[in-house]
């Protein structure tokens, strides 16, 4: 406890610049003679601190100290490490000089304890220049043209303005002002098929929390698995979205947009899901199905 507050001390005292002790006493709820040891105890540690008579006095620290990493616990020495390690692969960079100094200056090292890829199977090399280019788009306010697959099927070139990637939902997504729509939209990583990055800049505007949050119509639609789908439906939903039945199969319910998506989502499990409502969506899946075995039959 008392280690604790003996940083807190520092903290304090950086902020502020001076305290009297009285403040502090009151600040760390202890007593003024406690403060007293505690500042003996961080001067004996080798913290240029001390204290001031008079009316404009207090306890301070000498001008020009600079907080060093012997204030550092292990513990926290290591979370610095690690958080600049995340840092550091979502910039896509093999090597940062940042972590490397002080790794070496903590006397720590930096296990490589995350690993992040943004590319699919197989060639990344796409996947991760596009990532790249649009995080630089991002951070410095410029615009991007890209052609981009449609859920409707089709392929527009949009000209895009960058505000933020979005991880959701096992996919990443860009939000972006699209000048063609002049409007918020979120497009899907996946789908877009060439990008280039322009030289034409943008301010950012607000916009409603509503409009940037918009959803499509989502409906809830209910789904029964046999249990042997059971590493695939808690791939897909949260657990707090299914049931357990006694004789062990699922039931899943969730709220999902009405479109082709969601066809092809229901037909990715072939024969082992069965649409419980809405009925509509029963009819639709149905009169899929029929047509696959139509194209089949011959």
């Amino acid at each position: 406890m008392q280690e604790s507050r003996l940083f807190r001390i520092i903290y304090y005292l950086l902020e502020k610049g001076q305290a009297t002790a009285p403040e502090l006493a009151e600040r760390f709820e202890v007593s003024v003679r406690t403060i007293y040891r505690d500042i003996d105890s961080l001067s004996a540690a080798g913290i240029p601190v001390y204290a001031e008579s008079g009316r404009n006095g207090g306890i301070r620290l000498m001008h020009g100290f600079v907080l060093d990493q012997t204030v550092l616990s292990k513990e926290e020495k290591q979370e610095i490490l690690s958080a600049l390690q995340s840092i550091n692969i979502t910039q896509n960079m093999e090597e940062s000089l940042t972590l490397q100094k002080l790794s070496a200056l903590f006397a720590l090292p930096s296990d490589n304890w995350l690993e992040v890829d943004f590319a699919r199977w197989g060639d990344q090399k796409f996947d991760n220049e596009k990532f790249a280019l649009l995080k630089r788009a991002v951070i410095h306010c410029k615009s991007v043209r890209i052609r981009y697959a449609g859920a409707d099927g089709t392929e527009q070139e949009r000209i895009v303005q960058p505000y933020k990637l979005v991880y959701k939902a096992k996919a990443w997504y860009l939000k972006a002002f699209c000048t063609k729509k002049q409007d918020m939209r979120t497009f899907k990583l996946n789908r877009i098929l060439d990008y280039e990055l322009l030289e034409e800049g943008f301010v950012r505007r607000s916009f409603p929390v509503e409009t940037e949050a918009a959803e499509p119509d989502c409906p809830l639609v209910t789904l029964r698995f046999p249990k042997e789908m059971a590493y695939r439906v808690y791939d897909e939903f949260d657990k707090t979205q299914i049931r357990k039945e006694e004789n062990g199969d699922l039931v899943a319910s969730a709220a999902m947009p009405q479109d082709a998506w969601l066809m092809g989502f229901l037909l990715s499990f072939g024969a082992q899901v069965e649409i419980l409502s809405p009925a509509h969506l029963r009819e639709e899946i149905a009169r899929q199905a029929k047509m696959i075995v139509e194209k089949y039959k011959t």
